[in-house]
């Protein structure tokens, strides 16, 4: 796995993620320019699976190969059901329901790593 590119998608879903938190506790709904940054995790980690795919592909195999694509296909699905959740819940629910997602992403980041270097 990419070291520098696991930081990044982890720094920015944990940066999304606060700045959800903090429009939950103001009591405020998820803002367009949220989803924005969503979608900037989002691009971030179709990268990173990009990246995944082809060192998987010229011989660098994580050591659990179908739990390290289900984690990638399972982060990848949670932002934008995350962003069409929020985005159809116009409440202060729609932040925590995109600062939930953001907190499992960079969760993921962290098994990635692991499942890749075990």
């Amino acid at each position: 796995m990419t070291d520098p590119l696991l930081y990044a998608v982890a720094a920015a879903a944990l940066l999304l993620a606060g700045w959800a938190g903090w429009f939950a506790i103001r009591d405020r709904a998820v803002v367009l320019r949220q989803l924005w940054g969503a979608a900037v995790v989002e691009g971030l980690m179709v990268v990173q699976a990009v990246v995944a795919g082809i060192r998987h592909a010229t011989g660098t195999v994580p050591a659990e190969p179908a739990v390290f694509w289900g984690y990638v296909v399972t982060q990848l699905v949670l932002l934008p059901a995350a962003a069409l959740w929020a985005f159809a819940e116009r409440s202060r629910w729609s932040s925590v329901v995109l600062l939930v997602a953001a907190v499992a992403v960079a969760f993921l980041q962290l098994r990635l790593n692991q499942t890749w270097g075990s």
